[in-house]
């Protein structure tokens, strides 16, 4: 495949509020092989992991529920998503961001992660790529109530759903995150449950 050319890249911050959004001005070679200027605004949050926790012989998997204030303003008039445990990686590397965001989440220390892909969740305007992994738990894991980091304002429900419901919940749209639609499907095609 071919890589894109560009030059003259200027950065410019436009917000470093919560997250930081940059406006991008550059030069882009087209296929006629004819510059372009173009502007572009990117919204950096920092790279991420998600996890989607199962039991393999009850045919369960842990999901989160939680207040989302985007899609509360675009459509989403509850406000309220069921997720797969997700997390900022903040300094970690992906696999311990999310077994530190297991246990803050879920209540559940997990012991042993799989990493089963990597994505970028909306190249258009967000610099994010997550780290996507599964992972068995038992019930001898669950040490706290999970809920979420104290300090970071996180007011998480923990959920134990059987499997075919999980999947069904995303087929129907009460399920609308993509992280939690990939590794659902991902464990649907893996027959992992």
């Amino acid at each position: 495949m071919k890589q894109a050319e560009i030059r003259n890249v200027k950065e410019e911050v436009l917000s470093d509020g919560w997250y930081t959004l940059k406006k991008y001005t550059f030069d882009y070679l087209r296929e006629d092989r004819s510059w372009e200027n173009q502007q572009r605004e990117s919204y950096d949050c920092g790279d991420g992991a998600a996890i989607l926790l199962y039991h393999k012989e009850r045919k369960t998997v842990v999901m989160t529920r939680q207040f989302r204030m985007p899609t509360y303003v675009n459509d989403n008039k509850e406000g309220m998503m069921v997720e797969v445990c997700a997390g900022l990686l903040d300094g970690l590397s992906p696999e311990e961001c999310i077994k530190k965001e297991a246990l803050e989440e879920t209540g559940y220390e997990i012991r042993e992660v799989s990493e089963v892909m990597s994505a970028y969740m909306c190249p258009g305007s967000v610099t994010q790529k997550l780290h996507l992994f599964v992972g068995e738990y038992r019930d001898e894991m669950k040490v706290s109530e999970g809920g979420g980091a104290v300090d970071e304002t996180e007011n998480i429900e923990v959920l134990e759903l059987p499997f075919k419901e999980a999947l069904s919940m995303a087929h129907n749209g009460a399920i609308r995150d993509a992280k939690s639609i990939m590794l659902l499907q991902y464990a649907a095609m893996q027959g992992l449950l």
